[in-house]
């Protein structure tokens, strides 16, 4: 896949919200919320911080050990678990819930985002090993999320009546019929062949949807050694016990991110909120929250309910019963691996910023966050007429009209531009309004509303001007229009609507090797890719 990268400032984008580029730029009014430079991250600093804070490693290569009996993984899969024994070795972590198919295709950065900071890192330090580590959020019950896919120009979704945890449900005819309306939709090639022969192995043959999706990214990323990491298992839940606890007991999470959202939200808006309580009950039917009222915590929408003594017997018992929501995700993710990196996109890194002093409360170390790499990939046919229309890469993110306009005035502006006779005027009134306040000064206000009325009709002529040199101009009007339904399909950017399958479809795992070979995991910049 022949493919020419260029790179645009976040900023010029118009995409980023000011929090993450202030981040970036390391402003003085986001430094309090974040452990490390996001600029110049010293790694040993980093490995030396995380070494300070409990490690699982036994439990960790124990139990992915497991996680992987179902599948056969890459035998650098196995030697990256095995090695978390190592004392040396460290992780990088993105995290993401199990999309169907793969999901968006930012899901896809942020792995191979992970996997390239580990290379780079196992280069840079040879005296230590990095792990790419994508920890799966499956049990989200978020099925508007992630049962919907935009493939081939349709958005599709799995219609199942299953409820609860997403990653635990099962392939149904639903499924099996959108798998196959999948195969129809893609173009008849040797890669979406293969692509459905995965998807079909994937989901038809592994008891739910977080073993398909292991098998999934294993089957594409397997190669790279990426370790994907399944938190759904009572082992990994034995070791949140102690977080666990504390939340149903003492409520602390709210109390402190509040504290900390209270001086984040003096200059930015707040990503997310914490609930007085941020853990759900979880089984194989439901995923509900759990409430405290009075001296009883109960499960909405259920008849379960505990008193204290009740609450910490089932703590103890049955720890795979707890399924924590967005704020201690993270928590986990970090108390359970020698983490020292991880990569997220804007979202993610805003709420992370509220947390920080949770992690402190809870002893676990707060890592670096890295912004995940963004990518905007354009046709060689799209590219060239963009260049004939004097789009550049950092241009094309505008929106068409803004585009339109700068064209149109650029090849007649000064057909249509009345800015001389609109200085000429001003001057005209200029003298006029000294005239009049010479022989009456209360004249002035109405020589002031004249030139308002006059510039008023100035301007919508010529804006009538413009939208004749427009009609003139309807061909490449249309081409501009159709640039950007093609790059940013419903006006969003492609990471946020396209899938996998698409580009697969077309070049098979080179469209993954292209990605991995081009990915620079420490520059601050959307990449652009003008492919073949």
């Amino acid at each position: 896949m022949d493919c020419q990268i260029q790179y645009v400032p976040y900023a010029a984008t118009g995409y980023f919200s000011s929090l993450v580029i202030d981040y970036l730029h390391e402003k003085e009014t986001l430094q309090p919320f974040y452990a490390y430079s996001p600029r110049q991250p010293d790694f040993t600093q980093i490995i030396q911080q995380r070494n300070q804070f409990p490690f699982y490693r036994a439990l960790l290569v124990d139990e992915l050990s497991k996680q992987y009996a179902v599948i056969d993984p890459h035998d650098r899969v196995k030697a990256n678990i095995q090695s978390l024994n190592n004392p040396h070795t460290f992780t990088v972590c993105t995290a993401h819930q199990p999309n169907l198919f793969t999901g968006f295709l930012y899901v896809i950065y942020k792995i191979v985002h992970a996997i390239k900071l580990s290379e780079t890192l196992n280069k840079q330090y040879p005296a230590y090993h990095f792990v790419p580590v994508y920890f799966m959020g499956s049990e989200d019950n978020d099925l508007d999320e992630l049962g919907n896919v935009f493939i081939a120009g349709r958005h599709l979704r799995w219609d199942t009546r299953q409820q609860g945890a997403v990653g635990r449900m099962h392939a149904d005819d639903a499924l099996k019929n959108l798998i196959e309306q999948i195969s129809q939709l893609l173009p008849a090639t040797v890669h979406t062949r293969e692509l459905m022969e995965l998807f079909r192995k994937a989901y038809l043959e592994h008891a739910n949807i977080q073993l398909a999706t292991l098998y999934l990214l294993n089957a594409l990323f397997g190669a790279y050694g990426l370790v994907i990491f399944i938190p759904d298992r009572r082992a990994f839940k034995e070791a949140m016990i102690p977080v666990f606890e504390e939340e149903l007991l003492h409520q602390r999470t709210h109390a402190v991110v509040q504290q900390t959202i209270q001086q984040l939200s003096i200059h930015y808006p707040v990503q997310a909120h914490p609930r007085e309580i941020n853990l759900f009950y979880l089984n194989d039917q439901i995923r509900e929250r759990i409430v405290k009222n009075g001296s009883q915590w109960k499960v909405l929408h259920t008849d379960l309910s505990w008193d204290e003594a009740g609450l910490k017997n089932w703590i103890k018992q049955y720890p795979e019963q707890i399924s924590p929501n967005v704020m201690l995700r993270g928590l986990m993710q970090e108390k359970l691996l020698p983490n020292i990196a991880f990569i997220g996109g804007g979202g993610e890194l805003a709420y992370w910023l509220e947390l920080k002093d949770l992690f402190k409360y809870f002893g676990v170390h707060y890592p670096l966050l890295v912004l995940r790499s963004s990518w905007l990939w354009i046709p060689e046919k799209t590219y060239r007429t963009m260049q004939r229309l004097d789009i550049g890469c950092a241009e094309v993110f505008q929106h068409p009209d803004a585009l339109i306009r700068r064209y149109v005035m650029q090849e007649a502006g000064s057909e249509i531009s009345l800015q001389t006779h609109r200085t000429q005027i001003e001057q005209i009134y200029q003298q006029m309004l000294h005239r009049a306040e010479t022989i009456d000064p209360t004249l002035a206000a109405s020589v002031h509303a004249a030139r308002v009325r006059t510039l008023h009709m100035i301007e919508n002529l010529e804006l009538k001007m413009l939208r004749a040199q427009k009609r003139k101009m309807q061909i490449q009007t249309t081409q501009i229009q159709r640039i950007h339904q093609q790059l940013f399909p419903q006006n969003q950017l492609q990471e946020r609507i396209e899938n996998l399958s698409d580009y697969y479809a077309s070049y098979g795992k080179t469209f993954i090797e292209t990605l991995h070979h081009h990915l620079d995991p420490l520059l601050h910049a959307f990449t652009v890719a003008v492919y073949a």
